[in-house]
């Protein structure tokens, strides 16, 4: 099969950007070619794989999305492919991979009416409708139940369009038998004492994923329990605000703000306890990177991940509406509990038997009988 893949931008620590790069390297496993088609490139070239960076030039971010649709539907006129798969809603694609979740959903739980009347809203909501008005044939890879039914209420898409997958992580997230040692090593380096606590938050997306709520709950520890507490971030974002949020809590000699990171399964190795309170996500591939490596997860549940912990045994989810003091209490808690807890060993056993591996491969079984039956 010859396919076009396109999303807006790529970056290497993006939890949509990385299960693109699984389907892809899927599709090159079963000698397809893909076509990729971007705005943006960051980090290495995938090998094998044909990237176009299609040139915008205007400021605001959905007018540049408009631009790249535009050149992209050209291109599209120019070449013969047998599906059209994109990772970003926009016009014209034959295949959705649904990372983000429902924008209408998410407008009216956290924005005023006013918003309805900005470029904006008007520009995404007419791309989300492109993929899921009931007039469109998108068929459209599901990655979390929970937002179908969002979907379906916005705008009544049949639900015989939509594909339920599993998830997909890497296997290389798996605990290896030397996680002793590099355990050791990392925490070494990072000067974390034996009898210190390592707190881990991975996720590009500061504010979405939490990050405000977690250095609440860090400032609010017990005093012998915080001196012996350190927060370590990983991720793509401007950290400057919750670097003045953790100065004004008087923490910010126990944060240090890493960046985006290629060796995250050492450090969810080398920590003790992964945080991760979104506000909103629609799967959280992280909570299930850390079952993998052993490592306890403590989550909201507005996650689409999140039953996995709860089905693990390895952490505690909280329950919507979320509120700080529930947070503070829990991280205490769990803390407190972890040399006597069963969540790491609960973890890696249910990482051994269930499947949460196999996305990339129902991914491309879909997209293949799509393109076979036209």
């Amino acid at each position: 099969m010859k396919l076009i893949f396109c999303l807006f931008n790529y970056f290497p620590f993006g939890g949509l950007q990385r299960d693109f790069i699984r389907i892809a390297r899927e599709c090159l496993r079963r000698n397809h070619s893909v076509d990729v088609f971007t705005m943006k490139w960051e980090g290495a070239f995938e090998p094998d794989l044909n990237i176009t960076c299609l040139p915008v030039t205007a400021w605001q971010n959905h007018t540049r999305c408009q631009q790249f649709v535009k050149q992209l539907h050209n291109q599209l006129a120019q070449k013969k492919y047998d599906a059209v798969v994109g990772f970003n809603k926009m016009p014209g694609l034959d295949i959705y991979y649904a990372a983000d979740t429902c924008f209408q959903a998410k407008v009216r739980n956290q924005h005023g009416s006013w918003y309805r009347f900005t470029p904006r809203y008007r520009h995404l909501v007419n791309y989300e409708n492109s993929v899921f008005a009931v007039s469109e044939k998108t068929t459209i890879l599901l990655i979390s139940k929970q937002q179908q039914a969002d979907f379906h209420h916005y705008y009544h898409t049949p639900e015989n369009r939509f594909h339920l997958l599993p998830p997909g992580i890497d296997r290389d997230r798996i605990a290896p038998i030397d996680s002793a040692d590099i355990r050791k090593k990392y925490r070494a380096e990072w000067n974390i004492l034996d009898n210190e606590f390592l707190l881990l938050m991975v996720g590009s997306g500061f504010r979405t994923k939490g990050l405000d709520r977690i250095l609440s709950a860090l400032a609010a520890l017990p005093s012998e329990i915080k001196n012996r507490t350190k927060l370590l971030v990983i991720g793509k974002d401007n950290p400057d605000a919750f670097i003045r949020q953790a100065k004004q809590s008087g923490i910010n000699n126990r944060v240090t703000f890493l960046g985006g990171r290629h060796d995250v399964p050492h450090f969810l190795l080398a920590a003790d306890l992964l945080l991760h309170p979104a506000y909103n996500e629609n799967t959280g591939t992280v909570l299930l990177e850390a079952i993998a490596a052993g490592l306890p997860v403590l989550t909201t549940d507005v996650c689409g991940y999140a039953p996995y912990v709860n089905e693990a045994n390895a952490g505690r989810v909280l329950t919507s509406p979320f509120q700080q003091i529930e947070l503070n209490s829990a991280l205490a808690e769990m803390l407190l509990s972890l040399k006597q807890s069963d969540w790491k060993q609960n973890a890696i056993h249910y990482a051994k038997n269930a499947d949460i591996y196999s996305m990339p491969k129902y991914a491309v079984d879909i997209i293949e009988n799509l393109c076979k039956s036209n």
